[in-house]
């Protein structure tokens, strides 16, 4: 069940619609057109669209996707002081975001660069950081804070260490004024409601709105790739997101950190849920499952290495791992009310 979820956030096959939607070019009808025309019944919705954001009001939802080029060299440098001078990604997206607005409650929610590599270790890593250690690693921390570096640090400062990986278990955050206004608490495995509905989200329901935000991406000098990247997909029923980091670290291991979003807006009182959910597997291990042996491309797509690792025993990846005692393995699964 798990593997079809990592799936659901995409352009589905089985359907035109998100690829229309995702694939907008001068010419080319609005999407809201395109839906329009093959469905007899949606619930009104606005779409906005501008260079570098795109956007839909729904009901009691405004939600804004933004998407903006890599970080320029004066950017990188605000947002790297602002990390406690931790090396940036080589492909910082320090201007992208998700917002999701819950008019009704003043509720706000967001997925951002900066608050995600705030939850990237700056410092010497511990049990339950999840340290992966290569015999080159030192020396690759030094290429990225030496003085040939782009992001390297002056000479009077001391490189400081820190996950070279960029493993983060951020899973968006509250934008609200207001503290009170959401309170995640435990999901009940006895109620129904408490739950991401597989069924609904696999049904060909029409895509009202899809956004694909990047927010990092790093080849580990490469050694490997570690990129976080964040989906929505909106639909007359609700609204689903999925945020996915995906590490691979060459001849080492493979890691997954997703977190899932759901909204019905069936639901009264207005319900989130939200599950966060890590995997790791060692590298051949997840290499046994390539279809040919001397075809290693699978071994570069996220939603191929989620499969696999969601596929395999809990106890081989959410217990075990790959020995590095890292703490993001397991499955937590949340619920918020929100206020009308």
């Amino acid at each position: 069940m798990i593997s079809l979820l990592s799936a659901v956030c995409m352009p589905p096959p089985y359907t035109s619609f998100a690829r229309q939607a995702a694939s907008l070019s001068p010419g080319v009808p609005s999407y809201s057109n395109v839906l329009m025309s093959a469905a007899t019944s949606l619930p009104h919705h606005t779409l906005g669209e501008s260079p570098n954001s795109r956007s839909i009001e729904i009901g009691d939802w405004q939600i804004t996707s933004y998407t903006n080029p890599i970080s320029n060299a004066p950017e990188c440098d605000a947002l790297q002081a602002s990390l406690g001078g931790m090396a940036l990604p080589e492909m910082t997206f320090g201007n992208n975001s998700l917002e999701l607005v819950h008019k009704a409650s003043g509720w706000k929610y967001s997925f951002e660069t900066e608050d995600a590599l705030k939850g990237v270790k700056n410092g010497q890593l511990e049990d339950g950081d999840g340290g992966v250690k290569v015999d080159y690693a030192d020396a690759w921390l030094s290429s990225r804070t030496g003085a040939s570096s782009e992001f390297s640090m002056p000479k009077t400062v001391a490189t400081k260490p820190y996950d070279w990986t960029y493993t983060t278990m951020y899973p968006g955050h509250n934008l609200s004024e207001s503290t009170d206004s959401i309170l995640w608490q435990p999901a009940d495995p006895d109620n129904t409601s408490h739950t991401i509905p597989l069924a609904e989200l696999t049904r060909q329901d029409p895509i009202l709105f899809y956004a694909e935000i990047p927010l990092y991406e790093d080849e580990l000098h490469d050694n490997g790739a570690s990129h976080l990247l964040v989906r929505i997909r909106v639909m007359p029923t609700c609204i689903f997101i999925l945020s996915r980091f995906t590490l691979r670290v060459d001849n080492v291991l493979f890691r997954t950190f997703d977190t899932r979003i759901y909204h019905s807006f069936a639901s009264n009182p207005p319900l989130i849920v939200r599950e966060t959910s890590g995997w790791e597997a060692p590298y051949e291990r997840v290499k046994r499952f390539l279809p040919k042996r001397d075809d290693l491309t699978h071994l570069t797509d996220p939603m191929w290495i989620a499969k696999v690792l969601t596929e395999l025993p809990s106890a081989v990846t959410q217990t075990q791992g790959a020995g590095t005692k890292w703490k993001g393995m397991g499955t937590r699964l949340e619920v918020a009310v929100l206020k009308k």
